[in-house]
């Protein structure tokens, strides 16, 4: 499908009130940008393109003029499955990923979690980027499928080392080492206790392990006389 097919099919979906709503979640992003379709309507119209096979014209066409074509193109490469055709298709989208509602709908569970080895390699790269979100999706990565099974020490390390003053940046940290700590308590409770990260990212986990259901209320104590 062309790009004006698409953006014709998405203004016929379009709820002006959403938009409205929508645009005060996605600070930064010009209003007149946003067409103001529901994220499911849009997950919907992903899986019929992707389906139907005619997406790749499509993909290719950047940049985009709206919010949700962006939107639409990381929901339909996320259901390719080949690694390498995933990998290039991400990369060629995040240059253009300008805020943090894009980079956080961006899920490769097909492409990626059978290859989470070949993987780190990928994220490396990314979270070495000068990108805002370039840097926002590797940690997400290493938060989506390398918290449970495939867990490593190494990998709080990298997130540690991560550097940013950018806000979606430092709260992705908060929220890796908040998750980490639910998930994989003992190999990172030292990052709190030696107060390893920056003071903001610090706060920002303790605050959001105290919010999380999965921490537990003794746990969440102690984390109190670590602020």
């Amino acid at each position: 499908m062309k790009q004006e097919e698409i953006r014709e099919r998405l203004f016929e979906l379009q709820d002006i009130g959403y938009k409205e709503f929508n645009c005060k979640l996605i600070p930064g992003v010009d209003p007149d940008s946003v067409i103001g379709v529901r994220t499911p309507a849009l997950r919907n119209l992903a899986k019929e393109i992707f389906k139907s096979g005619d997406y790749r014209e499509f993909v290719e066409d950047l940049p985009h003029k709206y919010y949700e074509e962006v939107n639409l193109h990381g929901m339909i490469i996320c259901f390719i499955k080949d690694y390498e055709e995933a990998i290039c298709k991400v990369d060629k989208l995040l240059p253009y990923v300008d805020n943090w509602a894009t980079c956080d709908l961006l899920s490769f569970k097909k492409a990626f979690k059978g290859n989470l080895n070949k993987l780190e390699n990928d994220i490396k790269r990314w979270i070495a980027s000068n990108e805002t979100y370039t840097v926002r999706f590797g940690i997400g990565v290493l938060l989506e499928f390398y918290l449970d099974d495939a867990f490593d020490s190494k990998y709080l390390e990298w997130v540690a080392r991560v550097e940013s003053d950018e806000y979606y940046v430092k709260m992705i940290k908060a929220w890796y080492f908040a998750t980490a700590l639910a998930k994989q308590y003992e190999a990172t409770i030292p990052y709190i206790e030696n107060h390893t990260l920056e003071e903001w990212v610090h706060r920002k986990t303790i605050q959001k392990a105290k919010e999380s259901y999965r921490v537990s209320d003794e746990t969440k104590e102690y984390l109190n006389t670590l602020k």
